[in-house]
């Protein structure tokens, strides 16, 4: 009888536990969350801090490249102006085809068209550096992820540019548009005058003032903490807006072609930084915001190791 115990304690310790079994073959909850593909997380990426030479000269390559690319595209004269017509017939079959009436409106009072000439001339490039520039010195965390919307919305319309050549309303056959820098002698357009070989004159769609501008304004709107700034940000792209109608440069079409691009880049910095620029931190934290030891002072300190 006590053998018979025995073995029957001995049958007992040796059956396999089935709770230990299931256990180690199903997987726990945390292990599944180590594992989780990186772009699936929420966590936003945290920025270093800018570097001003390094943006200097990426902003003037990148700047560079984009005119380069840009005046390179293939004109395409009869396709952009058979564009430029369909795009006419469109916006007048959705009744919003009151460009002619906004251009002839504006060009009877010559203060007022050439101030936008000088406006569709200059402040393109002026605000937009401008905002690089705030950005860089009072939101350091944020700029890289503004930059890359901004980069992102330039590249994806050069893509327009090459396969939707797309002529101005001023340049339309037959239309009655009134080219105002030509009319008033005003430096307002790269593809008007003595400068209009510098630049493609077919490539209107999408209009990368309406872009820029939108960016602008969002990002002051977002940011900014002054009231009348975020006024002055919702103004500027609106502004702009009328800006590229009253001089002909651009269709109401073109501008959501604008939107569609700065959408695209949007998505892009969202993608890669998991949050938008405003989601992330303003400033840089400290220990990555700490200087990086120069070669040469690493070179110089192996140097000594070896020698003694």
């Amino acid at each position: 009888m006590g053998e018979a115990t025995v073995k029957t304690l001995d049958s007992r310790t040796a059956t396999p536990s089935p709770i230990v079994d299931d256990e180690a073959a199903v997987p726990s909850s945390s292990h599944t969350d180590d594992v989780r593909p990186a772009w699936r997380s929420r966590t936003p990426r945290t920025p270093r801090r800018p570097r001003i030479w390094f943006e200097v000269l990426l902003i003037a390559v990148s700047y560079w490249t984009y005119s380069l690319i840009r005046n390179a595209v293939p004109e395409q004269k009869q396709q952009a102006l058979k564009n430029a017509d369909w795009i006419w017939d469109v916006e007048k079959t959705l009744g919003i085809a009151v460009e002619q009436s906004v251009n002839h409106a504006v060009n009877s009072v010559t203060w007022l068209i050439v101030s936008m000439n000088y406006y569709y001339a200059t402040l393109h490039f002026v605000v937009t550096i401008g905002v690089l520039v705030w950005l860089y010195r009072w939101h350091p965390g944020r700029y890289a992820a503004a930059r890359l919307v901004l980069f992102a919305t330039t590249g994806v319309a050069l893509v327009g540019y090459y396969l939707y050549p797309l002529a101005p309303p001023r340049l339309m056959n037959g239309q009655d548009f009134i080219d105002t820098v030509l009319v008033h002698q005003t430096w307002g357009s790269m593809a008007s005058g003595n400068l209009k070989n510098m630049s493609n004159q077919y490539a209107a769609m999408p209009s990368m003032h309406i872009g820029w501008s939108l960016w602008c304004g969002l990002i002051i709107c977002a940011l900014a903490t002054a009231p009348w700034a975020k006024i002055l940000g919702a103004l500027y792209p609106t502004l702009t807006l009328v800006v590229i109608v009253a001089t002909a440069n651009h269709f109401w079409l073109d501008a959501v072609g604008g939107m569609i691009c700065l959408a695209f880049g949007f998505a892009v910095s969202y993608a890669w930084y998991r949050a938008l620029p405003q989601g992330l931190p303003q400033h840089v934290p400290a220990d990555l915001n700490t200087p990086r030891t120069p070669l040469s002072a690493r070179l110089g300190r192996l140097g000594r190791r070896s020698r003694a």
